[in-house]
């Protein structure tokens, strides 16, 4: 029998985080990650080895940070958790005996029951090195390559697919447009037009009715009637959570079957914490069920987790929804709620938008536009959601939108900020977008 301090089932993104933290706020504590990859991939890259990065083996997290904090590694897949005995079993029959468990097992890919799914040539999003690696063989040699699901996933493929390749790339949204469910319309149609502009085939309000080809994928039929050729498909219209070991075990789950945890993380059993895309989430405004399967997520709950495993250090406060993409050359970002959100969940609110180059002047080397958008809840002035499109600096821009929300800052907190500014890296202080963004929204509020 083996032993250890801390046992973390899943090496990924929260495992990982969860591991460092546990040993930061525990140093004498022995940590062993449990995970069944021989090597683990970034998950927000995946869509880049497919051009950006153009290799399975660039996306990597190495392990050499395990060794750096002291942390102990098995590769092995657990079968069961005996969470009355405090012992974890491994496939090949080795047990471990813990006295806290972090379970951090993601998600896994979602396919819907579509016709010829189970076709050669039909791929998911697998977070897994090999698999990856053959997609990446069949869409070098590919001359049509379909993406059912025009979300982060699909975007993202969509756009690094086409660098550096003759091939011809469709993506097929079920709803008005692609990306509707993480950006209000008006960013949605400028982002389409940016990908359409770069030579992606998207095609929207309609739907994949089956795949179609013999044992090999030659094309989809759509509910349109229409039918596209396809020597690859990729299924990528979400995740859910991996959680059947928890299941088994008997650990609380939730409806939609994510493992169900309190605000520190600790599950219905004791000495057994969740974290990341296997565990439920609530909304930072609401407290009610939300769906954001982000790696940034993984990691926040992943260092609550951490901390708390044996005294009370971190709680957490819900999720607020930040996240960012990139097509072509434009980021595409938002955080909180999005217009429609605050519209469907009653919110009385006021919009404040801002736009401009990203430097100042704005001839200088590299500068690009960037536009703003806030929502600022009439009465209390508070900030509850924002977007932006433009310049790739709106990545980072958008961390420091999420910290004002979270902060419950004003209209008039964020216009009169101290900001630090410079002509090569930021904009100018008179045009300062977020700024600016936030005293016409607190014109609205006066008014």
């Amino acid at each position: 029998m083996k032993e250890t301090d801390i046992a973390i089932i899943g090496g990924s993104a929260a495992g990982l985080t969860a591991a460092i933290t546990a040993k930061r706020f525990y140093p004498d504590k022995r940590v062993l990650i449990v995970r069944k990859e021989e090597k683990v991939l970034i998950p927000c890259g995946i869509p880049y080895i497919y051009g950006t990065v153009g290799t399975t083996d660039k996306n990597l997290i190495p392990d050499a940070v395990l060794e750096k904090n002291g942390i102990d590694l098995l590769i092995s897949s657990i079968s069961e958790i005996d969470k009355d005995g405090h012992k974890i079993l491994s496939s090949d029959g080795e047990v471990i005996k813990y006295e806290k468990l972090v379970i951090a097992t993601g998600s896994e890919p979602t396919v819907p029951p579509i016709p010829g799914s189970d076709k050669k040539g039909v791929y998911t999003v697998k977070k897994d090195e090999p698999y990856l690696g053959l997609l990446l063989e069949e869409v070098n040699k590919a001359h049509d390559m379909v993406i059912i699901g025009g979300g982060f996933i699909g975007m993202e493929f969509a756009d690094e697919c086409k660098k550096n390749r003759d091939i011809n790339v469709s993506v097929v949204e079920m709803l008005p447009h692609c990306l509707m469910l993480a950006f209000d319309e008006e960013f949605c149609i400028q982002g389409e037009a940016i990908i359409e502009k770069n030579g992606v085939n998207l095609i929207t309000n309609d739907r994949v009715e089956a795949i179609v080809g013999d044992d090999t994928a030659n094309g989809v039929s759509l509910s349109s009637k229409k039918t596209i050729k396809a020597d690859v498909v990729l299924i990528g219209i979400g995740s859910r959570p991996n959680t059947e070991i928890a299941k088994k075990a008997g650990i609380e789950l939730n409806e939609k079957g994510a493992i169900k945890v309190n605000r520190y993380m600790q599950t219905s059993a004791a000495d057994i914490f969740a974290c990341g895309d296997c565990c439920d989430k609530r909304s930072f405004f609401n407290n009610k069920p939300v769906n954001y399967m982000l790696a940034s997520v993984a990691t926040n709950e992943a260092r609550i987790a951490g901390a708390n495993l044996y005294d009370t250090n971190r709680s957490n406060d819900g999720v607020i929804g930040t996240y960012s993409t990139v097509i072509g050359d434009t980021a595409m970002a938002r955080t909180g709620l999005s217009i429609s959100e605050a519209c469907s969940e009653g919110y009385d609110f006021v919009v404040g938008q801002a736009e401009g180059p990203n430097s100042h002047p704005g001839c200088m080397p590299g500068a690009s536009n960037l536009k703003v958008s806030l929502i600022f809840e009439k009465g209390t002035g508070i900030i509850i959601g924002g977007e932006l499109i433009g310049a790739k600096s709106g990545g980072e821009l958008i961390n420091l939108i999420s910290g004002c929300i979270a902060k419950k800052m004003t209209a008039n907190d964020i216009s009169t900020f101290q900001m630090g500014t410079h002509p090569a890296l930021t904009a100018s202080p008179i045009s300062y977008q977020i700024s600016n963004a936030a005293e016409i929204a607190a014109a609205k509020l006066r008014a």
